[in-house]
């Protein structure tokens, strides 16, 4: 998994997830002394979209984001979820960091992220499940 994908599945984590890993590795002692090098900081980006049929890309508005770097044995950690919830953002880069450390909670980190992966794919199939009935089929006429 690159530190690209763990980002997007850390975002996509709900906060009881993150919240749950995070005080169970803080309580374990598992993280050490992490370092907030940059404390949950909310603000706005620029949302980019490609439209699909002539794959133009365009700014469609700015989105509110929470964005947090912290540091855990000699490791940065970052994160970047929407909204303004700043304690999961916190917990997000913690665990990130946790990976980039190479510290043995970092299976604990993988296994949340593997279990974000596949409830977003089976929220897709369901989605596509129900989208796909909508399908116009074409007949040619001879």
């Amino acid at each position: 998994m690159t530190r690209e994908e763990r980002a997007e599945l850390l975002a996509a984590a709900t906060p009881d997830e993150l919240l749950a890993l995070t005080e169970r590795l803080l309580g374990a002692g598992d993280l050490g002394e992490p370092t907030v090098l940059h404390p949950p900081e909310v603000g706005m980006v620029m949302l980019t979209v490609r439209e699909p049929v002539a794959e133009e890309r365009f700014h469609l508005g700015e989105v509110l984001v929470t964005s947090c770097t912290v540091e855990v044995a000699g490791a940065a950690g970052w994160s970047m979820r929407g909204g303004d919830d700043r304690v999961a953002t916190l917990a997000a880069a913690l665990l990130d960091a946790a990976v980039a450390a190479g510290l043995p909670a970092a299976g604990d980190v993988h296994a949340l992220c593997a279990a974000v992966a596949e409830r977003r794919a089976r929220e897709d199939a369901a989605e596509w499940a129900e989208v796909s009935t909508t399908r116009v089929a074409f007949e040619e006429l001879t």
